[in-house]
């Protein structure tokens, strides 16, 4: 019970990064039916930035609540500065153009952004200074018993804070209203004396602040950044957008959350359910791989990036509109 309750805290962790960075794919895909594939780098910059700023002011005396405040405001409006110009420079111009322009020209953004955050940080791993102690608290008073760090406690607060901020700015505002007209209809839209082309930008805008966050929050959770991160916590938020149904802010979320709980399950159980020594007792043909495997489990917690992956294909498979059954549309 333990084991579980501490993989459901860790999975829930994940899950609410994964759905803030879901938010800013799905946030793009409904209003301009568009894959962002370099969201996860705008995710990226914002660790490296706020890794800039953190260990610049480290030691300087600042308080610690400060230094931090500092680098995620830092990082935000560089992420935002990023995502405006990206929206502006390579997308706006391929709005009409053949759907397999835009997608090819978001992948190459991917790789510019990977290089220059190469030119500008370097290749090595970077740590993150520690600002804050770790404390971490019991959940209760059996020796194996599952613990929460207070790192964990603010990252799943704040997420929940976002996007709920997030779904009141969709749904209460004026600025929502006009994204989301855009997003059923750009032309009546703009017919309606909504300003297309600001919206959209003040989508790419949205998206990467909170892409932003994410990245600090990543960053801090780890404590290490790299200039490849975003690449793959990019494509696991993407698979958590398909999977709660790409276009639905409600489905990212709830894809984000999925993908964390599938990921921490599979890296504490799949090892177990796949000790061939455990099965050999049973299955006399698989004596040879137990005896070839040092612990035994053809899937251990190494295999936790994969399990993203298998659902992302099992979902476009059985289920392509995602589990809210947002149509996927036929644009890139």
């Amino acid at each position: 019970m333990d084991t579980f309750l501490q993989q459901l805290i860790n999975g829930l962790t994940l899950g609410c990064v994964y759905a803030v960075v879901a938010l800013g794919y799905t946030m793009v895909y409904g209003i301009i039916q568009l894959i962002n594939f370099a969201h996860g780098e705008v995710v990226m910059i914002g660790a490296m930035v706020a890794f800039s700023v953190i260990t610049a002011l480290a030691g300087s005396g600042v308080p610690p609540l400060m230094i931090v405040l500092l680098g995620v405001l830092a990082a935000i409006p560089a992420c935002a500065l990023v995502g405006y110009t990206v929206e502006r420079v390579a997308y706006r111009p391929l709005r009409t153009a053949p759907r397999l322009a835009p997608l090819i020209t978001a992948i190459g953004i991917s790789i510019v952004l990977q290089h220059l955050a190469l030119l500008i940080w370097g290749r090595n791993f970077i740590s993150f200074p520690q600002i804050f102690p770790t404390q971490t608290y019991q959940l209760s008073d059996s020796a194996n018993s599952a613990t929460i760090t207070n790192v964990q406690i603010i990252i799943m607060v704040l997420s929940v804070a976002m996007m709920a901020g997030l779904l009141l700015l969709v749904y209460k505002t004026r600025i929502g209203i006009a994204m989301r007209a855009t997003s059923q209809n750009p032309q009546i839209a703009g017919l309606m004396g909504i300003n297309i082309n600001s919206v959209i930008s003040f989508t790419f805008v949205i998206g990467a602040g909170l892409g932003a966050m994410a990245g600090v929050m990543v960053g801090t959770y780890y404590g290490i950044a790299h200039y490849q991160m975003g690449f793959l916590l990019g494509l696991k938020a993407f698979s958590a957008a398909v999977l709660g149904g790409i276009g639905n802010l409600g489905g990212a979320v709830l894809g984000g959350i999925l993908i964390g709980l599938i990921e921490a399950f599979g890296a504490g159980y799949m090892g177990d359910v796949t000790n061939v020594c455990f099965l050999d007792q049973w299955l006399p043909g698989f004596s040879g791989m137990c005896e070839a495997n040092a612990n035994g489990s053809l899937f251990g917690s190494n295999y936790k990036d994969v399990y993203a992956f298998i659902v992302l294909i099992m979902v476009l498979v059985f289920r392509p509109s995602g589990l809210l059954g947002e149509r996927v549309g036929d644009r890139a």
